[in-house]
């Protein structure tokens, strides 16, 4: 007689037999996923509770954890649905954060071979040198949350960290937009008004800007660096909340080289394979797809 574990672990195989057939009809190497997150397992753990609570962050949505595992188990279930690289996204709420988080992802990186060496910036003094720091040890990608961080991602102290990372070409990550609850400084403005003094910054918006999404794709149409990425855009659950205008999808076609797949994983409400699913039901055609699940992002990385 079964037990619960193995229904479990038999629904995860089924997901993964659904994943990699996704990729391999795409006759792709496998995917690689921008927007992941790992961070120190009692930070998680703290997030965990947040969206169990249903917080005013996440706009007291129900939102259960659909892959709520172990750090080893979470790697090793992005392997079994052929995930070539990843991501480490995570962020500090408050001063003096950091610098500590950026310690502990380089080394999860060292570790993790397959994830893209993240880090993280705060506005707060010695930004540039720790930004800098992070940069010369290896870091690949930044995560930057305007709304869990409360701050202008215009503000003045980050500017010599921007500037820094426009110079070395490293991607910026950010959660920008006003969904699924707006904060103080989310919103298309705050971001062109970083554009508009660090138009190299290689800015990739989080979430497809939601629910701002015709407002940050002029941006994307505007600056040749900045990119998107379709973290829980698309899908039944963000559908129902934010849903995608079907008149802008010819502008997202003709942005087929700087869109990038993202997933939230492992704080998502419904399964992986759904994103992926979400993207394919656009159709929007297989040169797409592939661009948006690999391609671009491994060009973006020199995979």
């Amino acid at each position: 007689m079964s037990s619960p574990r193995d229904a479990v672990n038999d629904a995860v195989n089924e997901e993964a037999v659904e994943v990699r057939r996704f990729w391999t009809g795409l006759g792709l190497p496998g995917l690689i996923d921008v927007h992941t997150h790992f961070m120190p397992e009692r930070v998680l753990h703290k997030v965990w509770e947040y969206f169990d609570a249903g917080g005013p962050l996440i706009g007291g949505l129900e939102w259960p954890i659909t892959y709520r595992k172990e750090e080893a188990e979470r790697t090793a279930l992005l392997r079994e649905f052929g995930v070539r690289a990843f991501t480490s996204m995570l962020y500090p709420h408050k001063p003096g954060m950091a610098r500590w988080l950026n310690g502990w992802a380089a080394d999860f990186a060292r570790r993790t071979p397959d994830c893209l060496h993240t880090a993280t910036l705060y506005p707060e003094p010695g930004v540039g040198h720790y930004v800098r720091e992070a940069l010369d040890t290896g870091a690949r990608v930044f995560k930057a949350h305007v709304q869990v961080g409360a701050y202008d991602p215009a503000d003045e102290r980050l500017q010599e960290a921007w500037g820094l990372l426009a110079e070395a070409g490293t991607p910026v990550v950010m959660h920008c937009g006003s969904g699924p609850a707006p904060g103080k400084h989310t919103g298309p403005e705050p971001v062109a008004r970083l554009l508009a003094r660090h138009p190299r910054l290689r800015l990739v918006v989080a979430h497809m800007g939601m629910p701002e999404y015709e407002e940050f794709l002029g941006l994307a149409e505007r600056y040749g660096e900045v990119r998107l990425d379709t973290t829980m855009a698309f899908t039944d659950f963000s559908e129902g909340l934010m849903p995608f205008p079907r008149d802008a999808l010819s502008r997202l076609t003709n942005l087929g080289d700087r869109v990038l797949l993202g997933t939230d994983f492992p704080n998502i409400p419904y399964p992986y394979v759904h994103q992926l699913q979400a993207l394919e039901r656009l159709d929007r055609g297989r040169d797409w797809l592939r661009a948006v699940c690999h391609d671009n992002a491994a060009a973006l990385f020199s995979l």
